[in-house]
């Protein structure tokens, strides 16, 4: 029986547009998402994302079937995903083999003060995507429209062309018999995610985790050099590794970062923290 990957995407892209990546993975391992996560009424976006990581939970545990023992399953996943990742592991670290976060580095120290301080100021707007993401657009006469509005633009033109297809077909939806696309995550949605970033999970980890954690960072990522590696390299210790790209480096090489995945999770599987 092959293990179980539930995977979470980033903020603003539904799990299918990795579709690339997940069929690479899948010979080996069992790989399952929620496709938009923060969608369900029933687990709002709140401040620290307590709800979201409750919506991952109870994917895992819809998962189990009645009568089956609860397996340890793998949690990956990519900016807002990682994080999810982790902090499902916190909650329920029996639930969890180990986590893989793509480009999710641990905010810690001054970084952690500031982000607490902006989001009640409001400041943090400025910081991140979320004022973009208030202006984005939501609307496109075609399919073809869609992909020249976001081929055009630099940050997608360096993606992986299957993954920008995926995208089109998945990240928008087609809503009326003249071909009319629009995006499937909610705007609103998608700015409150980013406003409501944790700022405690570097206190939350001081010790370390209960279960294996490994990182895979862009060479690029502005997040991560915005917020720096070292409160991420003691949690993970030598399990880092870096991928050629930005901070949607799962994007711009997809295949690169399937391989990377499979040698991580060799790499965490060999771990035991209880030795």
């Amino acid at each position: 029986m092959k293990e179980i990957i539930h995977f979470s995407h980033a903020n603003g892209f539904p799990a299918s547009v990795y579709r690339t990546i997940f069929a690479e993975l899948e010979d080996q391992y069992d790989v399952r998402a929620i496709e938009t996560i923060g969608h369900d009424p029933r687990f709002p976006v709140t401040r620290d994302w307590p709800r979201l990581a409750d919506e991952l939970l109870a994917a895992i545990e819809a998962d189990t079937k009645p009568g089956d023992p609860p397996a340890p399953v793998w949690l990956i996943g990519h900016s807002l995903g990682g994080y999810l990742s982790l902090l499902a592991s916190l909650r329920r670290p029996h639930r969890v083999r180990g986590v893989i976060m793509l480009d999710s580095p641990v905010i810690s120290g001054w970084r952690s003060n500031l982000l607490r301080v902006s989001q009640w100021t409001g400041f943090d707007e400025r910081l991140s995507p979320a004022a973009a993401t208030k202006a984005r657009r939501t609307r496109w006469a075609s399919r073809d429209e869609a992909w020249r509005h976001f081929h055009s633009k630099p940050a997608f033109a360096r993606w992986d062309e299957r993954m920008l297809s995926d995208y089109i077909d998945f990240g928008t939806v087609r809503v009326d018999s003249a071909g009319t696309r629009e995006l499937v995550f909610d705007r609103g949605t998608e700015y409150r995610i980013y406003r409501t970033i944790p700022h405690t999970i570097s206190s939350r980890v001081q010790h370390g985790a209960s279960v294996p954690v490994g990182f895979l960072a862009g060479t690029h990522s502005r997040e991560v050099r915005h917020v720096g590696i070292d409160a991420t390299h003691r949690l993970v210790g030598d399990c880092l590794e870096w991928i050629e790209g930005s901070h949607l480096f799962p994007m711009e090489h997809p295949i690169e970062t399937a391989r990377a995945i499979q040698r991580m999770l060799v790499q965490l599987g060999r771990i035991d923290l209880a030795a």
